[in-house]
């Protein structure tokens, strides 16, 4: 009977395994608890992922994640923050003043990614010009990656760009030009800001900058609580 019973535990455990989507199905390095991650930045200081809103004024955020704003329809966020790495959040916040005292400011759509969501995409739309391998993981997870927009400082209106956030075509390609000068223009601001404070657009998207030396950070899998966490025991 004790037999038959242990037979049975380990079919309903095998049942459940495989019932489940795995967190990690390409056995990726991934940080994925609190305390791994305070331990990161108790050993290296630039480790710490850092809110944006704590250290950039007027920081605007439109974290379409948090939404169901978003091309997959769902909400993947708890809450609509934006977390990156200590030298790229102060990267940007050099950006933000050099684009203030042109009365323009940021808007950003997202940052820190967690990797679990970074699977979702590509089970959504497998297509990796636009969403990250996951069996690489994204610069997103790295928290070394911003999607972004500029705004009017005075009105908050987003200035035109080439198109929407998310708009998977070839007029998202930040060397497109078969568009109104006036996004050009901005497209181009955008971009040449950003490349002056560490950042490289992406090739297929005009409103995603990596940070130049993203290798350095690795990926994580932590939820904005665990980096809450993390950050009140160090």
């Amino acid at each position: 009977m004790r037999y038959i019973i242990g037979l049975l535990c380990l079919l309903l455990h095998v049942t459940i395994l495989f019932a489940q989507p795995q967190r990690n199905p390409y056995n990726l390095d991934l940080m994925v608890t609190a305390e791994a991650y305070y331990h990161a930045m108790t050993s290296n200081n630039n480790n710490e992922m850092i809110d944006l809103q704590r250290i950039i004024p007027g920081i605007v955020l439109d974290i379409r994640y948090a939404t169901t704003n978003n091309f997959t329809g769902q909400k993947l966020y708890d809450s609509a923050r934006a977390f990156l790495r200590r030298p790229v959040a102060e990267a940007l916040l050099k950006v933000q003043k050099e684009l203030n005292k042109q009365g323009i400011a940021l808007k950003v759509m997202d940052a820190y990614r967690p990797y679990s969501v970074t699977l979702k995409f590509y089970n959504i739309y497998r297509n990796t010009s636009f969403v990250a391998a996951p069996w690489i993981g994204s610069r997103h997870n790295r928290g070394a990656a911003v999607d972004l927009s500029l705004i009017d400082l005075k009105t908050g209106n987003e200035l035109l760009m080439p198109t929407p956030y998310d708009e998977f075509s070839e007029r998202a390609h930040p060397g497109y030009t078969d568009l109104p000068e006036e996004a050009i223009r901005n497209r181009n601001l955008l971009i040449r800001i950003m490349s002056e404070n560490g950042f490289s657009v992406f090739q297929t998207e005009w409103w995603h900058f990596d940070f130049r030396g993203w290798e350095q950070f690795g990926l994580l899998d932590l939820s904005f609580q665990d980096l809450d966490d993390g950050a009140l025991a160090h």
